[in-house]
């Protein structure tokens, strides 16, 4: 029955009843439950002021969402529409910020409710938006409602920045962290997820960069452990996940909060919509350092945040992270006219050719020349001459200090293999005693566990095997006695700069170690000369000069063993033969190229290296060289006869290099040493060996040595090496006359 209010019309029950149900959190629907019973009874509300209850509708779709805006209420959306199509006689609501909280949104509704002539309704009362009084009464509702959510978020911030101030704030922790009984903020438990963490700590040292030290992890299978939804998950790295991982002031042991600010900005569309900003450190609200124990010290972190600032390319002033380029003084070069960072500029192939040159213009003008720039080699190799002097004095004490934490720097780089390993095998081992625990009658259950099982037993035999894997390559450890002789050697540090083990990167990082800028000047009076200034870490300087090289001068030249490589083949080769062996030693040309018959001769060419001639006898011998083929086909023996006679001394050889096909001197005492039948008197090797009372390899050592004559018999039953032993010949312990 309708009580009869006065402002209720026949037009008014015609159309529906809408109750809009509304609640701001998820944990408000669960827990103030006679908020929630009271705004449903409103239905018996309705049905008192006259609606019938089929035209009485509940909208309770926005249940758990903030009033504060309207992008995300579907339901208040909807109502909106229906007011604005005249279908709703009466909004009723158990108060007026149920249906907004933010202004723009109450008066809009307002403004349509007026238009078509629909009330609004709460346990106050109800009114009519065309009133003027009650437009006055309902504006009043919607500014205080917009009002009270600020001063409840007010209160709420408050309460929490105060806590924060103290670190007692209770905040959402990151993978390798927990909380304990009482509340405190501890280290992970898990020994896998510590060591991940300080595994990826260590490659960054080692690396220098993030994108270096995420790539290594991902190389060797390596995971990093996360947070989703409150519950730890693992995954491989990512660049994203490593850099949050380093720049995260927890893993530093300190408390910080207000690192990020939610702003309100507007989308494509002009909507709006909150976005996140990162904000300054000197604008975090709280910042507590030794709050807790950390993975690394303050220290560490602030050093981490400058390296990785330096590594950008944008933001750093000495031009990013070391790069695998040919240019060793990339970022450190600086114009000495301008004083502006020099760039590195490198040939079509990015080969050794490299360049440094200022870009700025004279007089800002396109067309005019650059402000200077020079070939880079030169300069390059003037620095490392002078850090080679400075360092020499330090190599024995950093030769001893490596050495020392060699091993345990492997030892700590094992242990992220063996926590995985470890956590893999958990996994497997929890996954078993979950299948065994299943009822066999079960089997959709059972099946689901057994897939789980097995997946989990693959991935540890996977980290297994890479953890056998990594364990062979570890190098055996230095004895003492190796460690003392090494320790007073030292190191030859040109040699490591040169090593080919040794990557640009690393070149770089040594060089920006002791190195804080170079300064190279081409004065206008001496164009010929280059002034370098090598600004060392710590202020010292150092002053040099150098040659401009001239125009057309090219650093690009065959290696001189390579030359006299040749220049040796030459005598016995032919040129295709020559670029096919030096190919063999993986030698190439001076630009990097592989050898071919080509480049072999402009070579020989180059450096006036005649052309192997076949019929020449070099002017050393006396007696022409000739192929294993030839020699056999000559002395009427097998191939693999001759190869046995040079592997035993019994003829001589020549091999200019490894793996060259083999020259034998084809003379008379060669064909002396062939013959038909031996003389009478002469002996096989056992008998000699018998009769002289020495082994085998002694007679064999005598006839290579011209004491004992021998002869190769080609044909008949004494076919063989026949000896010619007398019998006063000494034996194994006579003594020389």
């Amino acid at each position: 029955m309708s009580d009869g209010h006065p402002k209720i019309g026949g037009e008014h029950l015609e159309r529906e009843c809408v109750i809009y149900v509304r609640q701001s959190t998820l944990a408000q629907t669960r827990n103030n439950l006679e908020s929630l019973e009271r705004q449903y009874e409103l239905v018996d509300r309705a049905q008192q002021l006259g609606w019938p209850a089929e035209r009485v509708r509940v909208v309770d779709v926005d249940l758990g969402i903030t009033g504060a805006q309207v992008g995300a209420r579907e339901g208040f959306r909807q109502l909106v529409a229906d007011v604005a199509l005249g279908e709703v006689g009466l909004v009723l609501g158990i108060e007026i910020s149920r249906l907004a909280r933010d202004n723009a949104a109450w008066y809009q509704l307002l403004d349509l409710c007026a238009l078509s002539f629909t009330l609004i309704a709460d346990t106050d009362g109800v009114y009519d938006p065309n009133d003027y009084s009650d437009r006055l009464v309902l504006g009043l509702k919607g500014t205080i409602s917009e009002a009270e959510l600020h001063l409840i978020k007010g209160r709420l911030i408050a309460g929490l920045r105060h806590k924060a101030a103290k670190g007692e704030l209770r905040i959402a922790l990151p993978a390798g962290y927990v909380y304990d009984e009482s509340h405190r903020v501890v280290k992970s438990p898990d020994g896998a997820v510590r060591e991940a963490i300080m595994e990826l700590f260590r490659r960054f040292e080692r690396y220098g960069t993030v994108q270096q030290a995420a790539l290594s992890m991902r190389d060797d299978s390596l995971e990093l452990p996360r947070m989703r939804h409150r519950h730890l998950a693992w995954g491989p790295v990512n660049y994203s996940l490593a850099h949050d991982l380093l720049l995260n002031p927890c893993y530093a042991g300190a408390f910080a909060y207000g690192r990020s600010q939610v702003q309100k900005v507007t989308d494509g569309q002009g909507a709006p919509r909150k976005a996140i900003r990162r904000v300054p450190r000197e604008q975090w609200r709280t910042l507590i350092i030794d709050h807790h124990e950390g993975y690394w010290t303050w220290q560490d972190f602030e050093r981490i945040e400058a390296q990785i600032t330096e590594n950008s390319t944008a933001r750093s002033s000495r031009g990013g992270a070391p790069r695998e380029g040919a240019a060793l003084l990339q970022g450190l070069v600086v114009c000495g006219r301008c004083g502006r960072n020099m760039h590195s500029a490198y040939s079509a192939n990015r080969g050794a050719s490299r360049r440094y040159y200022c870009a700025v213009r004279i007089g800002q003008v396109d067309h005019q020349p650059e402000c200077q720039g020079m070939g880079g080699r030169q300069i390059d190799e003037t620095v490392l001459d002078q850090v080679c002097n400075i360092l020499e004095p330090a190599s024995l004490a950093a030769t001893a200090q490596a050495l020392t934490h060699a091993d345990e720097q492997e030892a700590a780089r094992l242990a992220a293999f063996e926590t995985a390993a470890e956590r893999t095998r958990y996994a497997a081992e929890r996954a078993w005693r979950q299948f065994d625990a299943c009822e066999p009658e079960n089997r959709l259950v059972a099946r689901n566990l057994e897939v789980v099982w097995e997946a989990a037993l693959a991935e540890a035999e996977v980290a297994q095997a890479e953890l056998d894997r990594q364990r062979q390559r570890r190098p055996t450890p230095l004895s003492d006695e190796e460690l003392a002789w090494l320790s007073s050697a030292g190191v030859d540090i040109r040699a490591v700069l040169d090593a080919d083990t040794t990557t640009q990167q690393e070149r770089k990082r040594l060089l920006r170690a002791l190195i804080a800028k170079v300064v190279i000047t081409i004065a206008d009076d001496t164009p010929e000369v280059i002034d370098v200034t090598i600004h060392w870490q710590g202020g010292a300087t150092t002053d040099t000069t150098l040659p401009r090289r001239r125009r057309g001068h090219s650093y690009r030249a065959t290696d001189e063993d390579t030359v006299q490589l040749v220049r040796r083949l030459a005598r016995y080769y032919d040129d295709k033969t020559i670029a096919r062996l030096l190919n063999r030693q993986h030698r190439t040309t001076a630009t990097g190229l592989r050898f071919t018959q080509h480049r072999v001769c402009n070579l020989r060419h180059s450096y006036d290296i005649a052309v192997f001639d076949p019929d020449v006898t070099p002017a050393d011998d006396d007696a022409p060289m000739v192929s294993i083929t030839e020699a056999a086909a000559e002395l009427d023996i097998s191939r693999d006869t001759v190869y046995r006679w040079i592997r035993d001394g019994f003829i001589a050889g020549v091999q200019p290099t490894t793996e060259a096909p083999w020259r034998i001197r084809l003379d008379d005492q060669l064909r002396a040493k062939v013959a038909e039948d031996a003389p009478e008197g002469w002996v096989g090797l056992d008998q000699a060996a018998t009769i002289l009372g020495v082994a085998r390899q002694t007679v064999l050592h005598r006839v290579q040595r011209g004491e004992l004559n021998a002869v190769h018999v080609r044909r008949g039953k004494r076919k063989g090496l026949r000896i010619q032993v007398d019998d006063d010949q000494p034996g194994l312990f006579a003594t020389p006359e």
